[in-house]
């Protein structure tokens, strides 16, 4: 069970499983990545003796080997799962740790979100609530409308005009 399921792990890269066998699995297949490192007849043997399948064999010395070779050890990573309906067995994913995607260094950065969540209290909802609406109005109206739609009176020149022309009276 345990040569199928390494077999699996080295094809598929990541497989579903009970959590007492990925650990059994972690401890058959940690040894033989760590084998794959030098790829010598006899390693590839000692490897074949275990695994069973030239395939994967194959890729085992061919591409795993690669990705893990400045790695010192640690070359799966168990994630637990929620237990399974039928018999309430604890599940888990067993995969290889540099063929990960999410987890692994060279993944892309995840987009940052545009949502924004307020922080506080619930008594200031009222508060904080109207002079965000009257941010968004305001950014919504381009500057030159604005400057526009603003008549001569109001303007700093004319009311400084006006307050001298009554000064002056």
């Amino acid at each position: 069970m345990l040569s199928n399921m390494a077999t699996s792990l080295i094809l598929h890269k990541r497989i579903t499983t009970t959590l007492a066998k990925a650990k059994a699995l972690r401890v058959y297949v940690e040894p033989l990545i760590t084998k794959s490192k030098s790829d010598t007849t006899h390693s590839r043997r000692t490897v074949f003796s275990y695994l069973k399948d030239k395939d994967a064999v194959s890729i085992l010395f061919r591409e795993v080997a690669e990705k893990v070779a400045n790695r010192p050890g640690g070359y799966t990573r168990i994630i637990k799962l929620e237990n399974r309906l039928g018999d309430n067995a604890e599940v888990a994913i067993i995969e290889l740790v540099d063929y990960n995607t999410v987890y692994g260094a060279d993944a892309a950065p995840a987009a940052k979100k545009t949502t924004r969540r307020r922080g506080g209290s619930g008594k200031a909802k009222t508060a904080d609530a109207a002079p965000a609406e009257e941010a968004v109005v305001v950014e919504e109206t381009p500057k030159a409308e604005t400057t526009e739609e603003t008549p001569a009176a109001e303007t700093p020149a004319a009311t400084d005009k006006e307050e001298n022309a009554e000064k002056g009276e």
